[in-house]
């Protein structure tokens, strides 16, 4: 792969990563309240860390913080700091922390006094991370449940509507327990439409909220793909497609995305949304990104003029420490081999053996994902 258009389209795509930072995004729109002055912070999600030490250094006196994020997504300055506590647990498929997680949010919502300040910030993967379930529901039969819904294809929204059913904290049910005087939720959303009752299953939902109330949004794909074409612009390239469109099976997506490339125009094309990907019994190594940068690199195999970036904003694809791949006509050398690590969900290993592979660690946000392709 030629290490120059590699290297830019790394560049592009940290130029949406870094314009939905959960500290910077965390951290201007609190100065922006300058009037608000809270109590307790809650913060939740893959970007929870960054979002929370956004939030407390905007503060000129720190407050408690109660955090939870994705296990290794701690940043060292929040597990060492005097008002933090921490919970990592597990994602996409809830563990035992998360039960702690979940437990420990409704105390800390139901402890505030009368006159008390929440600050909430809310992120993708929120959903797993934490949980409080009913009594007749084990943890078990849960976790067997979201892996179905998973192994199924089922995009984001349809997976949230059934945790919004059975959890004790989601769909607005934890803030219907805030009787403080003002609450402020600052979300960076992973869902289609961007809407809060679906960010985290509705956790950050203030619905049932009848003191002051603010609502913001400070992290989007939007925001993350307009970054991305500033910088390709900057950078010498005519932008010819920036929608995001992402929300079907990685095969059709795969399609639809081969077509716009091969019959556009030269240029640089971004897409984003958060596409599905359906599980064998026994999965391979990989994920969505993973697996959609594979079925891309079968479709431009032979192209010498097309080259595609495909990762989850938030650095982590599937149970991993991939966040995607980076792909051209020459990654795949054995069809047969390459549909078949699509079969088996195992495009990972596929794109780690020709070296396609693209790791990026943790972001400290979530704004779905990106695929950014150019065509020379």
């Amino acid at each position: 792969m030629d290490t120059k258009i590699k290297q830019e389209l790394v560049d592009i795509f940290y130029a949406g990563v870094n314009a939905v930072s959960g500290f910077q995004a965390t951290h201007n729109a609190l100065i922006s309240e300058s009037h608000f002055t809270p109590d307790f912070i809650i913060a939740v999600g893959k970007a929870a860390s960054g979002m929370c030490a956004g939030a407390l250094t905007a503060m000129a006196d720190p407050c408690p913080a109660l955090l939870i994020t994705k296990y290794q997504h701690t940043d060292q300055m929040m597990l060492d700091h005097p008002t933090v506590t921490v919970i990592e647990s597990a994602h996409p498929v809830p563990d035992k922390n998360s039960l702690l997680a979940g437990q420990a949010m409704l105390n800390a919502v139901s402890d505030l006094s009368a006159g008390s300040q929440l600050l909430l910030l809310v992120s993708g993967g929120t959903s797993a991370l934490s949980e409080l379930l009913p009594a007749e529901m084990s943890l078990a039969e849960w976790q067997n449940l979201t892996q179905k819904m998973l192994a199924c294809g089922f995009n984001i929204g349809q997976i949230n509507a059934q945790r919004k059913k059975t959890s004790l904290i989601k769909d607005g049910k934890l803030l219907k327990n805030f009787t403080g005087e003002q609450l402020l939720v600052l979300a960076i959303s992973d869902v289609e439409g961007d809407d809060i009752s679906v960010i985290g299953s509705g956790t950050g939902d203030p619905k049932h909220v009848t003191s002051n109330k603010t609502l913001k949004l400070i992290g989007t794909n939007q925001v993350a793909r307009q970054a991305c074409a500033t910088t390709a612009q900057d950078l010498g390239y005519q932008v010819q497609v920036n929608i995001e469109n992402l929300y079907q099976d990685i095969h059709r997506a795969a399609v639809e995305i081969a077509q716009h490339l091969t019959s556009g125009p030269k240029g640089l094309y971004i897409f984003g949304g958060e596409p599905t990907v359906n599980l064998p019994k026994n999965p391979g190594s990989g994920g969505r990104n993973q697996s959609l940068a594979l079925a891309l690199a079968l479709h431009i195999r032979g192209l010498e003029n097309i080259y595609i970036l495909v990762a989850g904003t938030d650095g982590s694809d599937g149970p991993t420490d991939a966040a995607g791949g980076i792909v051209d006509g020459r990654t795949v050398q054995d069809i047969a081999a390459a549909k078949t690590a699509l079969k088996e969900a195992d495009a990972g290993s596929c794109l780690r053996q020709t070296e396609h592979i693209f790791i990026t660690g943790p972001t400290n946000t979530n704004v779905m994902d990106l695929v950014i392709a150019v065509k020379l």
